[in-house]
């Protein structure tokens, strides 16, 4: 099944019960609780306030995306940001495939965030949460090739990938790129962008339909409920949001 939501880092500005209202008058799901302005790693009250405000909203909590980056030393330990989600009651951490592109790490850089996510996804499992890499540039998923092979060699059930269009990438490209990873695609980030600014979202509905379509035959997320989750609007503009969402959500309906 396919929902449709929120990252909160879209609007950071906002607080917590603005950023609720504003799902809420868009007619979306649930939020993804960004882990740098709205629920720091480490305030697990404060974790647990929004988490109770979610749910009386009628919302998921989807996701906590954190900061972290596998394979590297980081100023917050896993261990805490676990705890938060835990708090949160997110059933899911975004983290990243460590901060060099793939071009420029050497097999030692790859084993140690091989290692690393194999680590962390083990001890999510014991809180029955998944860990899932964002899909990004310079870290290890910047290219469908190297994020296969990544998720090929952590081999773990609850390490997951993002998946959202490469900045500049053609088309033809992305879809390509959906092929590659599907086994492990769980939710999407989903924006309008070409490479010099935001546009809005009923600009891109023609190829969003098609990825839409090539996601929707993958089964990286099993019987569970996928999410596309929109990502950074025009103008960092809410009323921009809500016309992006009903867009949205006539695609995903």
């Amino acid at each position: 099944m396919n929902k449709g939501g929120l990252c909160s880092i879209t609007f950071r500005e906002l607080s917590v019960n603005e950023i609720i209202e504003l799902v809420k008058k868009a007619g979306l799901n649930g939020i993804e609780w960004g882990g740098d302005v709205h629920v720091p790693p480490g305030d697990f009250e404060k974790a647990k306030e929004v988490a109770d405000a979610t749910k009386k909203a009628g919302l998921d909590v989807v996701s906590y995306g954190s900061y972290y980056r596998v394979g590297i030393p980081n100023d917050i330990s896993f261990e805490t940001i676990l705890e938060t989600a835990v708090h949160l009651t997110a059933p899911s951490i975004r983290v990243w495939a460590g901060r060099l592109g793939s071009a420029k790490a050497d097999d030692t850089y790859r084993k140690n965030v091989v290692e690393d996510a194999q680590r962390i996804a083990e001890l999510a499992k014991e809180h029955n949460i998944t860990i899932h890499f964002e899909y990004h540039g310079r870290t290890l998923t910047d290219t469908p090739e190297s994020a296969l092979a990544l998720m090929k060699d952590v081999n773990h059930p609850n390490a997951k990938l993002y998946w959202q269009p490469a900045v500049g990438e053609a088309v033809d490209k992305r879809l390509e790129s959906i092929e590659k990873v599907k086994p492990w695609l769980s939710h999407i980030h989903v924006f309008h962008w070409d490479e010099l600014e935001k546009l809005p979202f009923n600009q891109g509905i023609d190829e969003w339909q098609q990825y839409i379509n090539a996601i929707n035959k993958s089964k990286g997320i099993g019987n569970k409920t996928r999410y596309f989750l929109m990502e950074f609007v025009k103008d960092d503009n809410p009323q921009q949001f809500l016309e992006d969402a009903k867009v949205l959500k006539k695609l995903l309906n």
